[in-house]
């Protein structure tokens, strides 16, 4: 057991005390957040205010009839550490990462409310709650307004209430939901935003429009409330990396506090000793216990419940119901560097992939060198397939265009000439043998890659191709031998791809959701590995730069 250095308050001692003596059992991750938080409090500018500690509790408890728990005493007090010299917050920006069921909602609602109260002492900190939908982001406003209603005769003189804005009548400070569809909402007035199950949130663009102004106001904070979840590579995974990055020590100088219970391996799953780990109210809710030992005779029969048993109340994401083309983890160690100048002139194997010119469009060019197998992959997007209202493409389209890795076509579809274009002036660094796309859509490429003496091949697509790439596209993915450069198209275009098994035991590859996801670049990269075999390998760049076209 790690002892601290000092006492800092009963309810962050207390917890951390349990933690490290085992009585209980906690994630690694949350363990080297206790480590932090000492780091952190050891300052000796930092200064604990016992007095606000204990306000915000006894007018929880007394307002909203509950009794704090162990956890969220230890959340409250790491509130309330602030820099004496400075007068700002030791943390600014709160992850709390915990399993469903375990009221994060029950907790967030009644500190926002009390942060609101001059009891916190601050005017017009304002509170933003922001989510997915509006179900979510009424939740805890909802919650608040209900206690208001409960207490109206004492209430009333400290609050103003509607079904949209609470409102504080001696801070002047409010409280509000929004969905983030952050179009109309500017969150320069802010003082505490609360992002609520970010684990939906595919790119940070609500986020960016309430932070932007944000932390004007004294002691501002963010709260990220979430449980784990099935999309990969969005906030939530981005959120967990830079965690990562605080907690072993590589950052220090943010003011983030990451707070993670989740089990650590999934056999800990199998042992309710272990459940803990992820649902720290497991001990007080027994309601909670009783749903979570009957999901776990469930999940032995059905694989969707043990899927979100894993990912909801164990915070372990696994992949859905299907099985997906390449694990997550082997997609993110694709995200190596790409030598271009080394590659130039070598030969490569071009490909291309669309399922209509209305829509996107994926180009690659398949290199070997060195042990590894590089793909150089570009992807055209036609305008109007961005707009359609019936969908929304859960993708960051414009900000993947301001890298270079998109090229948006404002007109009504992608054109031939666009996709031969690329390849041209990509033949000026690189020996492009051949080009290939599946034999159903290249048709409408031949006249205007023959004009202009591009070559181009057709290769089969569907269930037979696939059976005979699939060892070679388990292996390259498994041994961390193919090179997509930082690709966040590419991962997206991979993960959105799945995998099944016929009768006999081959895999096809095949889009998870039709609608709002592609998955072009995966068989443009297909496409190519059909020329594996076609394709020499070099160790060492070549002298002579060679010109194809």
């Amino acid at each position: 057991m790690k002892k601290r250095k000092k006492d800092y308050h009963p309810y962050i001692d207390q917890y951390m005390d349990d933690i490290r003596s085992g009585k209980i059992p906690a994630s690694r991750r949350l363990k080297l957040a206790l480590d932090y938080i000492e780091f952190k409090l050891n300052d000796p500018d930092v200064f604990i205010d016992f007095k606000k500690i204990d306000k915000a509790v006894e007018l929880i408890e007394r307002y909203f009839s509950m009794k704090l728990l162990d956890w969220e005493l230890f959340i409250l007090a790491l509130i309330h550490c602030y820099y004496k010299s400075k007068d700002i917050v030791v943390f600014n920006k709160f992850l709390i990462v915990i399993g469903r069921g375990n009221g994060k909602n029950g907790f967030i609602s009644p500190v926002i409310w009390y942060l609101t109260t001059h009891y916190h002492g601050i005017k017009g900190y304002n509170v933003d709650i922001i989510a997915n939908n509006e179900d979510q982001a009424k939740t805890s406003f909802e919650d608040v307004y209900n206690v208001l209603e409960e207490t109206w005769k004492k209430s009333k003189r400290f609050f103003h209430k509607t079904k949209e804005v609470i409102t504080n009548l001696i801070t002047k400070s409010y409280i509000k939901y929004n969905t983030s569809n952050a179009r109309n909402k500017d969150g320069k007035r802010s003082a505490c935003l609360v992002f609520d199950e970010i684990q939906e949130y595919e790119t940070y663009d609500s986020r960016n429009v309430f932070t932007r102004g944000f932390g004007k106001r004294k002691h501002s904070r963010t709260f990220m409330i979430t449980t784990n979840g099935y999309v990969r590579g969005g906030v939530l995974d981005q959120e967990l990396e830079l965690a990562d990055r605080i907690l072993n020590g590589e950052i220090t100088n943010l003011r983030t506090l990451p707070l993670i219970w989740e089990i650590d391996n999934k056999e800990e799953a199998m042992d309710p000793d272990m459940w803990i780990k992820a649902n720290p109210s497991l001990p007080y809710f027994p309601e909670l216990r009783r749903e979570m030992e009957e999901d776990f005779i469930l999940m032995q029969y059905q694989n969707h419940v043990a899927v979100d048993f894993l990912t909801k109340r164990m915070n372990f994401p696994v992949q859905n119901k299907y099985d997906p083309a390449v694990p997550w983890e082997q997609i993110k160690a694709t995200n190596q560097p790409i030598p271009y100048d080394e590659l130039k002139g070598l030969p490569c194997i071009g490909s291309v992939d669309y399922a209509e010119l209305t829509d996107f469009a994926s180009v690659g060019l398949l290199f070997k060198y060195k042990g590894k197998r590089y793909f150089i992959e570009h992807t055209f997007v036609c305008r109007a397939a961005l707009e359609i209202e019936s969908r929304e493409i859960k993708f960051p389209v414009e900000e993947m265009a301001q890298k270079g890795l998109i090229t948006i076509i404002e007109g009504p579809r992608i054109t031939a000439k666009h996709i031969a274009d690329w390849f041209i002036e990509k033949a000026g660094d690189y020996y492009i043998k051949t080009i290939v796309g599946d034999d159903y859509r290249i048709s409408v490429l031949r006249e205007e890659f023959k004009q202009r003496g591009l070559p181009l091949e057709s290769c089969r697509s569907g269930a037979i191709t696939h059976a005979k790439l699939a060892p070679l596209v388990e292996s390259i993915f498994a041994d961390q031998t193919i090179v997509l450069g930082d690709n966040p198209t590419m991962r997206w275009y991979i993960n959105n791809t799945g995998k099944e098994r016929d009768s006999k035991g081959n895999i096809k590859y095949f889009k998870i959701e039709p609608k709002t996801r592609k998955t072009d670049g995966f068989f443009a990269l297909l496409h190519a590995l059909t020329k594996d075999d076609e394709l020499e390998e070099y160790t060492e760049p070549l002298k002579i730069r060679v010109i194809t076209f």
